[in-house]
């Protein structure tokens, strides 16, 4: 596990649990089934600026993380995670919805290259602050094991998409936090599972925040 990523012991635990409790189970459901989709992304962002002041109350953290490998990154596992992503997607889109192939490069190629440029910034680098780089430092270690840790980031990253309303949206959601937590954890800490965050994308059809209801 790379030295970035070293759980940081929760004292006392049930403060910790309490704060995790709050962040990735009662946030997402207030965002699920409470708050008008107007509200995503000013609710993900007042989330990392609360994300960032408990990274900053958490003993051992140092923000040089957030900096530290950017130089150093796997671009042959970035590469290969990018082609099973986008040949998974693919193959979900033809299954389900195969009219929405590429439909948003096909009627609004200006708004699509907008998005793949400010979604690795606005959207993918917030939410690894969140649901990596807090989650491990802070509540990593009120769990048991490495793998048990994984498995709870998987499924709070997973439910934080539950207000798309579509099990599509939350299961793939839910395997890229956990290949986002094992980038993160075991292949060049923050700066990967960013990368590996931005260049997953999503599925506009399942994922776009337009779909919230």
């Amino acid at each position: 596990m790379a030295s970035t990523a070293t759980a940081v012991p929760a004292r006392p635990h049930w403060s910790r649990a309490i704060e995790a409790g709050v962040l990735y189970l009662g946030a997402p459901l207030v965002m699920a089934l409470v708050l008008p989709p107007s509200a995503l992304f000013p609710t993900l962002f007042a989330l990392t600026a609360l994300a960032m002041v408990l990274l900053a109350l958490t003993p051992e953290f140092r923000w040089s993380e957030l900096a530290r490998g950017w130089g150093r990154l796997d671009w042959a596992h970035v590469g290969l995670v990018a082609v099973v992503t986008a040949a998974a997607c693919g193959l979900v889109v033809w299954l389900l919805v195969p009219g929405q192939a590429l439909r948003l490069p096909r009627t609004m190629p200006g708004l699509w290259l907008l998005i793949l440029l400010l979604y690795p910034l606005l959207s993918a680098l917030p939410q690894e602050i969140l649901f990596r780089l807090l989650f491990f430092r802070r509540y990593g270690g009120l769990f048991p094991s490495q793998g048990a840790a994984l498995a709870a980031n998987a499924a709070a990253f997973g439910l934080a998409h539950l207000m798309f309303w579509n099990s599509v949206a939350v299961g793939m959601s839910a395997v890229g936090g956990l290949i986002f937590a094992h980038g993160y954890l075991a292949r060049g800490g923050f700066p990967m599972a960013v990368v590996l965050h931005a260049v997953c994308g999503a599925i506009g059809t399942f994922f776009y925040h337009g779909a919230v209801r």
